[in-house]
């Protein structure tokens, strides 16, 4: 099966969209005391590499107030999450309290505990709350602007939408697209996105889907719990104090004060108290021995000072009770806070697109069918999404390109654009722009992806110290506003525990990409992450410039010179068998199967669009090496300078025809065969190799042809006349009319 004619197109006419921004420099991120406060950061590391250890920045002071309100769905009951955080019972009885001493009630400020009696904020408290986050925020797009600013309108039928970078990991390479289609409405503003298989656990938490309605019956199960003992007597209570007290002090290398030591007696007494008491059981003298060696820790830092301390846990005993737990009933009404959703047969968007205009219509309801399953969401007030799962689209028989696709819809009309992506939170997505931090994350991990890094050790052990940074630094808000948490009901606590973990997220994003820097650098051969960082090639923002938006590879860029060696006397080509040149053109892009069926460009234009959406190869489009052709036959695109596409992060290759096969239930799928390595396939001998671009490839800028080949003088008059006329003079840096050519010039 031909690769080459995988693409062809009809006849359309659309001027190419200018996007580009001045890449941000790296950040330049410094490191810090290898311990995070209220956690041991190091052990983490070294445990999760064996002999590899990385430095780790310590976390910062929490900051108290309201977090982002975008943020992954906690657990269904949120109390428990505070349980297996901190070791706590849903609902602890008050610790008396004395009146805190100036001393006390300093030390308190400092660590941003909430001195109140365990209610929420008045609503003044609450407008004020409010008002100061959204004044934080605005400060935060001021210092870190998005990388691609989201239109209030996307542009009326443009075919290719208006491509955004979205926050977070939940969207592969963190990409989405604003269409505006033409409608006898009024436009219809629809938001495109891929989101990843990891992130489709939140977005169904969102769903209520027929046959999936749960009710709660009472099963027996072991739980871990505390003692009756502990709890009457709050040592776990008394000992966390003194060890937050203590702790407050080592982390601002601060003398010990009256307070600290009073409140670590205070937890002794009570302690000592249970111990020597001849009454207790031998499980309750094992809890109360718990306690006191934690706190002859707490002693040794008040005589000597040192490191912060591990984190402490409440001791628990595994017990047989009677537990709610919730299982699927066939029908029901929607539970409170979840989006009613009904599944029904897969389809796509059946948009048009006027050739002569160049402009892409829809009527808001058309669609074409596809083999798999999706979800028809209500969001109210006239908005709808449309997601393919993977969960219920099986990769043997299913079309394995659609899956994790999502459709967001607005009511018809103009403006929608910034809303759209607001509304990514109703399905518990990130909602927020990318900022530069943001991208370098992102960057970074198409890298690993790319260069083939994530099966070492180095990089297992950063990506897991990474996680639990961001968990520890959960644990730590988290504790910090226990008393206010504890006040909540459950769907209250539901969403303060949804912007603790979009606040933790945020925190730690800097001192994240820092350990997972400084072990790409070492996976690459360099000293530092400083020095990564600081190289030619390393790019952390995304090309701008096409239709859409790509991350280039560091190992590529900064080896320019040995990649066109590698390539030297071989070229990548596509050939359009008989499709049309100069439709192609019109376009502006090389578009894979799945971006064109959106763009309303239809169906059955290349060799095998059906198998290609059963292998996953639809979401690419497919180029092949090839020798230097020197008298190519017309209707061809041709790349003499690969290194122009190779610096791209999203390919991958076989050195024959496997139909782009990524789905690992096809019979073309073929894993040892894939290769993302530039030298690997600047040396396929296979006649049918192909190379997969994920969505398509710009031609009318940076990555253009270096050889667009007309059949005819005729055509190339044409094209040329066309790209005059919407002012593209330049392709690639080098003249129009040096890369329009015939095969009849060779």
């Amino acid at each position: 099966m031909g690769t080459g004619s995988k693409s062809s197109h009809q006849s359309y006419a659309v001027s190419p969209t200018a996007l580009a921004e001045a890449p941000a420099a790296p950040l330049d991120i410094t490191g810090a005391p290898a311990a995070g406060a209220g956690a041991d950061l190091t052990g983490v590391a070294a445990g999760a590499s064996g002999d590899a250890a990385f430095e780790v920045p310590e976390l910062p002071e929490p900051v108290v107030g309201p977090a982002s309100p975008a943020e992954p769905p906690v657990d269904e009951d949120p109390l428990a999450e505070l349980d297996g955080l901190l070791g706590t019972e849903s609902e602890p009885e008050p610790v008396a309290a004395a009146e805190p001493s100036e001393d006390e009630a300093q030390e308190a400020s400092d660590e941003g505990e909430l001195q109140s009696s365990g209610e929420g904020p008045s609503a003044e408290e609450d407008v004020l709350l409010q008002a100061e986050d959204e004044e934080i925020e605005e400060d935060e797009e001021e210092t870190d602007p998005p990388l691609t600013p989201v239109p209030t309108a996307p542009p009326v039928g443009e075919p290719t939408g208006t491509p955004i970078l979205v926050g977070g990991d939940d969207f592969i390479n963190s990409e989405a697209t604003l269409v505006a289609y033409d409608s006898p409405d009024g436009p219809r503003e629809v938001l495109l996105t891929h989101i990843s298989e990891e992130a489709e656990e939140k977005l169904l938490d969102a769903l209520s889907i027929p046959g999936t309605h749960m009710e709660e019956i009472q099963v027996e199960e072991e739980v871990k719990e505390r003692l009756d003992l502990d709890k009457e007597k709050k040592l776990a209570e008394l000992t966390k104090t003194a060890i937050t007290s203590v702790q407050h002090k080592l982390k601002g290398s601060l003398p010990m004060s009256d307070a600290s030591i009073a409140k670590h007696q205070a937890a002794v007494d009570a302690v000592t108290a249970v111990l020597n008491d001849p009454s207790i059981s031998d499980e309750e003298k094992a809890m109360a021995q718990h306690y006191m060696d934690q706190l002859d820790v707490v002693k040794d830092k008040i005589d000597n000072g040192g490191s912060v301390m591990p984190w402490m846990d409440a001791y628990e005993v595994t017990a047989t009770k009677m537990v709610t737990k919730q299982i699927p009933v066939p029908n029901g009404d929607p539970e409170p806070g979840t989006l009613a959703a009904t599944v029904r047969k897969a389809s796509r968007i059946q948009a048009n697109l006027d050739p002569a205009a160049g402009q892409t219509s829809w009527d808001g309801v058309s669609r074409s069918s596809a083999q798999g399953t999706e979800y028809e969401i209500d969001m109210g007030d006239g908005w709808k999404a449309v997601y393919r799962p993977y969960k219920d689209n099986n990769p043997a028989n299913t079309e394995f390109s659609l899956r994790g696709q999502l459709e967001v819809h607005a009511p018809a009309g103009a403006g929608h654009g910034k809303d759209l992506v607001d509304r990514l939170e109703q399905l518990h997505l990130m909602n927020k722009p990318m900022t530069a931090a943001e991208g370098e994350w992102t960057y970074l991990a198409n890298n690993i992806k790319a260069q083939g890094l994530e099966g070492s050790a180095d990089m297992k052990a950063a990506m897991e110290t990474a996680q639990g940074l961001q968990d520890l630094q959960v644990q730590e808000i988290v504790h910090q506003r226990m008393e206010s948490l504890m006040g909540l009901d459950s769907d209250a606590l539901q969403t303060a525990m949804k912007r603790i973990h979009l606040e933790a997220s945020h925190k730690v994003l800097p001192m994240k990409v820092e350990v997972v820097r400084d072990a790409v650098a070492k996976a690459s051969g360099f000293s530092s992450g400083a020095e990564l960082a600081a190289s030619p090639g390393y790019e952390p923002t995304p090309s701008t410039g096409g239709k859409w938006l790509t991350w280039s590879r560091f190992d590529v860029t900064s080896k320019k010179a040995e990649i066109q060696s590698a390539f030297k006397g071989r070229s990548l080509t596509h050939n359009l068998n008989g499709g049309d040149l100069a439709s192609l053109l019109g376009t502006g892009v090389l578009a894979s199967t799945e971006k064109r069926a959106v763009m309303g460009i239809g169906g059955n234009l290349g060799m095998s669009e059906q198998d290609d959406k059963m292998t996953g190869g639809a979401n690419s489009v497919f180029l092949r090496v090839k020798k230097t052709p020197s008298s190519p036959g017309g209707g061809r695109l041709i790349w003499d300078d690969p290194s122009v596409l190779m610096q791209r992060s999203d390919y991958y290759a076989y050195n024959g025809d496997h139909y782009g096969a990524i789905n690992p239930a096809h019979y073309n799928y073929n894993a040892g065969a894939i290769t993302r390595d530039p030298m690997k396939i600047a040396n396929f001998s296979g006649s049918s190799n192909e190379i997969m671009f994920r969505n398509g490839i710009d031609l009318l800028g940076a990555e253009a042809p270096s050889r667009i080949v007309c059949h005819t003088a005729a055509e190339r008059s044409s094209i040329l006349a066309s790209l005059t006329a919407r002012g593209i003079t330049q392709l690639g840096g080098k003249p129009v009319e040096d890369v329009l050519c015939t095969e009849y010039d060779y």
